[in-house]
């Protein structure tokens, strides 16, 4: 086994970029550019004394996405080195899905999550996005103002993903507090996680007793054979992956239309297609900014760093983002997909034609509905939420000429 050089040695002594501060949630450019002055690997925290080697350059980051044999997913090493109130362990904590889970185990969990998200049709998931929109801007539309995190992209997904897995409009706003608390982090992470695995473990109990047209039924009768608990785990991920980011995504890409007046134009009059706004967030602030975490399985050079085993090793996609912008400036194409938001390898999203289905018809219709939506704030002035893994807004307010989805005309 190699040991690391006194290079290698002086690099985990240096100071770590606190990615937990509060000013790396209002700019994290500056954090981005310390940690590539690393480089391709940098050093820093997740929280205060939760230290991490963050991948900053695309070739090590795609090596690390393929590399299963000396790389695993499964944090229980790290764990046991780690505080039982970290704040960081709601969203890093083993549990037995696709998401931890390497070899055979992984592909088990993959293959039963693809088949049964498989079963929803684009249409359907059209028209329940429709649905959820038309509901959402029937309680805004009249005020003429309204805050697009708070009354639109959160509530929005919280109705259709409680749709897809089979639970009543009734459960969105419970479904929405509890993974808002669990990806912030901080002092209520652990609350949020324990509301978040109450409301799925409620969920997956009424559907072992009485199935439905919905993902939890079609992972409880996949062929392989998945037991309650590992659908309860397969369910924990996908909702609580699916609502959080997806969120994000359309608050981050309505931020960067609005702020654009002449950007907007275009979209709303049909000139440019939506799918552009969603791929510049993807390319230039993905929603999920820092994750795709990996351990070590043993001691080993990588990149020119020496990474321990149990030091969790994270993807910076935002980085990534940045870098990549720097060096191919105004000459990226619009559907440019050289992005590794959706990850790559064989941990890579599997779900992303859902998620950018939902986020293109979501901001399609709300803007056919309220065309002449008006930023309140300049978007230098949009506040962010905290936390080292996400990019996500505390809140987007907007005016518009009041208006009904049931009044005349009001149809898009």
């Amino acid at each position: 086994m190699t040991h690391p050089s006194p290079a290698e040695q002086a690099f985990s002594l240096a100071a770590p970029v606190r990615l937990w501060e509060d000013g790396f949630a209002r700019d994290p450019q500056p954090y981005y550019a310390a940690l590539r002055a690393h480089g391709p690997v940098g050093w820093a925290e997740l929280a205060p004394g939760v230290p991490a080697y963050v991948v900053t350059e695309r070739r090590a980051a795609l090596e690390l996405l393929h590399d299963t044999e000396t790389f695993s997913h499964d944090p229980r090493p790290w764990e046991a080195t780690v505080p039982d109130d970290s704040p960081v362990l709601g969203m890093m904590r083993w549990r037995p899905n696709t998401l931890f889970a390497d070899g055979g185990a992984h592909l088990r969990y993959r293959t039963s999550l693809i088949d049964a998200f498989d079963l929803v049709e684009p249409h359907d998931l059209r028209a329940r996005v429709h649905r959820a929109v038309h509901l959402l801007v029937s309680r805004i539309g009249p005020r003429g103002e309204a805050d697009l995190v708070g009354d639109f992209t959160r509530p929005l997904m919280a109705l259709v993903f409680n749709s897809l897995f089979g639970l009543p409009d009734s459960a969105s706003d419970r479904l929405d507090a509890a993974l808002g608390k669990l990806i912030e982090g901080g002092a209520q992470a652990a609350r949020g996680e324990a509301e978040f695995g109450g409301y799925v473990l409620e969920l997956i109990a009424a559907k072992s007793e009485q199935r439905g047209d919905d993902l939890p039924s079609w992972l409880l009768d996949h062929p392989a054979g998945l037991t309650p608990e590992e659908v309860t785990w397969q369910v924990f991920l996908t909702l609580g992956a699916g609502h959080e980011p997806t969120a994000n995504l359309v608050s981050n890409a309505l931020s960067r239309i609005l702020g654009n007046p002449a950007y907007y134009s275009t979209l709303t009059s049909g000139a440019r297609p939506v799918t552009d706004a969603v791929l510049e967030v993807l390319h230039h602030e993905t929603p999920l900014a820092n994750y795709g975490i990996h351990y070590a399985r043993t001691p080993v050079t990588f990149h020119g760093v020496w990474i321990r085993a149990a030091v969790p090793v994270v993807i910076s996609y935002g980085a990534l983002a940045q870098a990549a912008e720097r060096e191919r400036g105004a000459d990226r194409h619009p559907s440019d997909a050289s992005h590794l938001s959706w990850s790559a390898g064989p941990h890579a999203c599997p779900v992303k034609q859902h998620t950018l289905l939902i986020a293109t018809e979501a901001i399609e219709r709300l803007t056919q509905w309220l065309p002449d939506l008006e930023p309140v704030l300049p978007r230098e002035r949009l506040t962010w939420r905290p936390g080292p893994f996400h990019r996500s807004l505390t809140a987007l307010p907007v005016r518009f000429s009041p208006r009904s989805p049931d009044q005349p005309g009001g149809r898009p």
